[in-house]
């Protein structure tokens, strides 16, 4: 071991990683999505916010590319996280997300918008009005209000809160029923419009309920633990899945609040998906690629200027400071950074979004070098995460990255 942490030159040197956004397997950095088509084929344009917390975004994002659509997409700031484009607001007064232009034709709130893709280019397995789709849609919306009534109000009592966790748990059931109905993991015989209708909330459901709740959906729900597994086959949904500490994270001020239940799982389960150890965690459950630590230090080299410019470390030791976890990721040697940058790195930790930034192994290695170096210099955290918005995740700041 050097004396030093590597330089940024050295550290360029240890990633080739390199994602192919147009025509690759389905990414959060894209712009233009092709799947071998010339652009010429383009007829759709996706409106989908920054940070890809959007679960209606999600799910339209998700049809696009089951079914192989070349579309575009434009990215607009979500009201929680910063200001709304002016642009966008002239399109859409309303300002809400998605939008999607066909042929030219504006469409806004997600079914609608499924369901004049499917007349555009046909049904994915089946159509959302199908007689089968419909009470599955229906059983979507039950379990969605189950969940927010559990998560987004605080019990005024013991009885409630476990009442709460009972309608939830009731409802989780008909899902359980409904999945073993089937010979395969998916709703229906195989992925259809059903599961994409389900994927958004179920994985927030996931994330938060574990946060929260100290309940883990994926671990004590067999047939949705296999729909899990199922859906993660998928480079689809892998392309666009995110984990337990962007979603713990970006619901609150989306909810209009969530909830903690005070039990001593809650508060381990909230220990461990802030601080660690990431690896484990019921988000994710295929084998971790081999390409992680790359991707995460290519992640971070493509936006080290502005990582540096905003973070509340003095910009000088912060560089220094990255640089030693960045080391620390790529070698397993251990660096001490500079004093009083511990603050700045778990700054940056708790910051890292899946999938806007970097899929989700990367993130968690990253989140483990970051915490594992400002450990070195102390045990001093950032500035918490906000939970009335999410202005500390405003995209102007990386505009021009």
């Amino acid at each position: 071991m050097t004396a030093a942490p590597l330089s940024w030159p050295e550290l360029e040197a240890l990633t080739d990683y390199q994602r192919e956004t147009v025509n690759g397997p389905t990414n959060a950095q894209a712009r233009l999505r092709l799947f071998g088509q010339p652009e010429a084929a383009v007829r759709v344009t996706l409106y989908r916010d920054n940070h890809a917390w959007c679960p209606y975004c999600q799910k339209v994002w998700l049809w696009l590319e089951e079914k192989q659509i070349p579309y575009r997409i434009q990215k607009v700031t979500m009201f929680c996280y910063g200001q709304k484009e002016r642009w966008y607001k002239r399109k859409v007064p309303s300002g809400m997300l998605p939008a999607l232009e066909l042929d030219g034709r504006l469409i806004t709130e997600s079914d609608d918008i499924l369901m004049a893709l499917e007349q555009a280019f046909g049904p994915l397995g089946y159509a959302m009005q199908d007689s089968p789709v419909m009470p599955l849609r229906q059983l979507e919306r039950l379990l969605f209000r189950a969940w927010c009534s559990w998560l987004c109000y605080p019990a005024r009592s013991l009885r409630e809160e476990q009442y709460n966790r009972d309608q939830f748990v009731a409802v989780v059931a008909k899902v359980e029923a409904a999945l073993a109905s089937t010979p395969g993991p998916y709703f229906l015989e195989d992925f259809s419009i059903a599961d994409v209708v389900f994927i958004p909330y179920v994985e927030r459901m996931n994330a938060s309920l574990f946060y929260y709740k100290g309940y883990s959906l994926r671990e004590e729900n067999p047939r949705l633990s296999d729909w899990f597994d199922g859906i993660e086959t998928r480079s689809t949904y892998r392309g666009t899945q995110s984990d337990f500490h962007t979603h713990a994270h970006d619901l609150p001020p989306q909810m209009g609040g969530c909830y903690d239940n005070g039990t001593p799982e809650a508060a381990r389960n909230q220990q461990r998906v802030d601080q660690g150890p990431w690896l484990g965690l019921p988000d994710v459950g295929y084998p971790e690629p081999e390409s992680s630590r790359a991707e995460a230090l290519q992640r971070v080299l493509k936006h080290r200027a502005n990582i540096v410019r905003v973070n509340p470390a003095e910009d000088r030791q912060f560089d220094e400071a990255l640089r030693c976890a960045l080391t620390h990721l790529m070698t397993d040697a251990a660096y001490t950074p500079p004093a009083g940058t511990d603050e700045g790195l778990r700054y940056l930790r708790d910051r890292i979004n899946v999938p806007r930034d970097m899929s989700i192994y990367a993130a968690k290695r990253l989140r483990a070098a970051l915490e594992a170096t400002a450990a070195l210099a102390g045990d001093r955290q950032g500035p918490p995460i906000p939970i009335r918005h999410r202005r500390d995740q405003d995209p102007t700041n990386f505009a021009m990255a």
